[in-house]
């Protein structure tokens, strides 16, 4: 039975050491990490214990014995005088207590000792190396002992001085610190990647060290690399804080969130001042970096294989973990857009246990290439809703099931569709999905909609969320008691918003036309419409083809307004409004004799008489086109009180301006 272990123990091992050496490989030298640090981290202790536990299985050859990777052949190779080391990670306060106790033990004290606290950055170490007070070379981490050659890319980093800010520099000094992106940086390299098709980055330590190792340094000060200096391994100075003035002297930025803690009590207050910090902070951190302030304690500590006794790093709860995606399911917004959710195995990520997480859209999900079935990477931060990041490819089942689109929408049965050059799709239901019925209630009663004063956003959320309201038709079945019953709300109050219900009923056909909420038909769209039919049957029966030979209606307004037609519950909630009262005249436009027909407006400042809606309006009842910004195509600017830039640019581009009595003048002349 003995034996069976062993070889069961001896088998693990191997295997260990097999997937960590492949995820130093691909983290180090491909900067594609396929797996996220927490389950590298579990495997290396893992493999860490059961070397202990079985000291004949410990091997020179062990990754537990090396720090990172070798340098890659790409690059020369650099002998660092002064071995690079890891640092030993704790994951818990228990962790960080126990370092806590060794340090004072080692040292034979009760004592709070001191320590310097700094965030730990998600980047990639870095040696450089001043002599005389020029930089002379630098050189990533690599195995420890030999780093990578990226003098010439180093030298591109606006944050590490060519030549030490002194008159007076040693003859020979080492900098230690770490190259890193600030988030901006690595949001606007993935969305250029995404343009061009390139390597898309996972974190934004494989993007600085993707950036800081290019072969070609122009590319590397493109990508925009920040440095912050913690350390000079070789120094005469008494401590590790002096021995950061010393480099803000020499003009090497120092993070200003490094602090100077004493004792446990101390490094826990950090911990959690830090932490709250993290997300707000521009450029992302896994931890915190503890080291026992006084240098000469330093050298009393001394180090074990790979690493220091007198540092640790405290790592933050893992923000990104692997976990099984079991099913995706589609949640409707307040806009319609069906947004794919995976449900997930749970998994604790962020401090916190995660079973569902965001798939974005159909194109994330295609980009991504997500099945369900696979084991994916979820990523959360902060408070910010948790996504998955990406695919472990190399753990696809074969059963994985690819996931498709709904054409219905899960909430109503509408048709969900995605119009063309969108990434979401969207219910087409909108006057009767419960999903959108607060969207729809706000557009419907919004001022150039129906225009029903009083019924605002706050109303509206009260008005559904009571069940006094199911859909735009109930608006006209209020009754005073119900509103009056709602918290704050007064008779005299209760008694205004009826009657504005009630004046609503007189409207305009392109007012009720917008105020469906159909999508792709605004204002302009909504009064194309009415010119072009009779009335609202005639336009409900309109299929796709005849919505078309509609001036300036496209074939994707067509197919938005055929499909809302299409749907019986939208229908449904037109037929309640009518027989509510809902009405409106027939106005046969004859704008012939018009001197606006086909000619472009543009309306700017403020007007006296009456509002730009209404100048709007009483344009486009004589045939003109009211467009919102001035070109060489513009006929008119009618300029009102505190007009701005359209009138520079109309004065520029030459066009006949109106002011608001010319502007009346030709209104009384030719309006009907």
């Amino acid at each position: 039975m003995h034996k069976i272990d062993q070889t069961a123990v001896a088998t693990r091992v191997a295997e260990l050491k097999r997937l960590i050496e492949e995820y130093n490989h691909q983290y180090y030298i491909l900067d594609a990490p396929s797996v996220p640090d927490s389950e590298y981290d579990r495997l290396f202790l893992e493999l860490t214990q059961l070397e202990r536990d079985n000291p004949e299985l410990k091997s020179q050859d062990s990754p537990t014995q090396r720090v990172g990777a070798k340098p890659a052949a790409a690059f020369g190779s650099i002998t660092h005088k002064i071995p690079m080391l890891s640092l030993d990670n704790a994951f818990s306060d228990e962790d960080i207590s126990a370092f806590v106790r060794r340090v004072n033990e080692r040292l034979n004290t009760t004592a709070d000792i001191e320590f310097i606290a700094e965030p730990k950055l998600d980047g990639l170490a870095v040696s450089l190396v001043y002599e005389h007070g020029l930089l002379s070379y630098a050189a990533t981490r690599g195995d420890g002992a030999q780093g990578e050659d990226i003098t010439l890319n180093c030298r591109t980093i606006e944050d590490i001085p060519l030549r030490l800010h002194t008159n007076n520099p040693p003859e020979w000094v080492e900098v230690r610190g770490e190259v890193y992106l600030l988030k901006r940086r690595l949001q606007a390299i993935n969305a250029q990647a995404e343009k061009t098709g390139g390597k898309v980055f996972a974190n934004p330590r494989n993007a600085a060290a993707g950036s800081l190792r290019q072969l070609d340094p122009k590319i590397t000060r493109q990508r925009g690399l920040s440095f912050y200096a913690y350390n000079i391994p070789q120094t005469d100075l008494p401590t590790q804080q002096a021995a950061l003035q010393q480099l803000t002297a020499w003009g090497f930025a120092v993070s200003d969130k490094i602090q100077l803690v004493k004792g446990l009590n101390g490094c826990q207050q950090y911990y959690l001042q830090l932490g709250q910090q993290r997300a707000d902070l521009p450029y992302e951190i896994d931890g915190i970096v503890y080291k026992v302030n006084d240098l000469a304690l330093q050298t009393r500590l001394g180090f074990v294989s790979r690493s220091p006794r007198w540092a640790i790093a405290y790592k933050f709860p893992a923000q990104e973990e692997m976990t099984e995606l079991l099913a995706v399911e589609f949640q409707v917004g307040r806009t319609g857009a069906l947004t794919p959710v995976a449900r997930l195995k749970p998994i604790f990520v962020g401090g916190v246990t995660v079973s569902n997480a965001t798939l974005h859209n159909m194109d994330e999900i295609a980009r991504k290439d997500v099945r369900i079935g696979d084991t994916v990477i979820v990523r959360r931060a902060g408070d910010v809703i948790p996504e998955v990041a990406s695919v472990v490819l190399e753990r696809r089942p074969s059963d994985a099931k690819k996931i498709q689109a709904p054409s219905k929408c899960p909430v109503c049965g509408s048709v969900a569709m995605r119009m063309e050059d969108q990434a979401a799709i969207r219910c087409m239901g909108e006057l009767s999905c419960p999903a959108q019925l607060k969207e729809a209630i706000t557009h419907f009663a919004s001022r150039r909609a129906m225009d029903i004063e009083g019924l605002g956003e706050k109303l509206v959320d009260q008005l559904v969320d009571l069940e006094f309201v199911t859909s735009v038709a109930d608006l006209y079945e209020l009754k005073l008691a119900e509103l009056v019953a709602i918290e704050r709300m007064g008779e005299k109050s209760a008694t205004n918003i009826l009657t504005a219900i009630e004046q609503s009923k007189n409207t305009k056909f392109e007012r009720f036309l917008y105020a469906l909420g159909i999508r792709e038909v605004g204002v302009t769209t909504a009064l194309t419409l009415v010119k072009a039919f009779k009335n609202l049957d005639e336009l409900m029966q309109a299929d796709q083809e005849r919505l078309m030979q509609v001036k300036d209606i496209g074939p994707i307004v067509a197919e938005s307004i055929y499909i809302f037609f299409q749907q019986q519950h939208n229908l449904e909630v037109i037929q309640r409004l009518l027989k509510h009262g809902i009405h409106w005249q027939t106005v046969v436009i004859e704008p012939q004799n018009s001197p606006f027909l086909g000619q472009t407006f543009v309306l700017t400042g403020s007007l006296v008489q009456f509002s730009r809606d209404e100048a709007r309006e009483k344009l486009q009842a004589l045939g003109a086109t009211v467009a919102g910004s001035v070109s060489k195509n513009t006929n008119y600017v009618v300029a009102g009180s505190e007009a701005g830039s359209k009138l520079d640019k109309a004065q520029k581009l030459g066009v006949t301006i109106l002011d608001e009595d010319q502007f009346l003048a030709l209104l009384a002349q030719y309006q009907q």
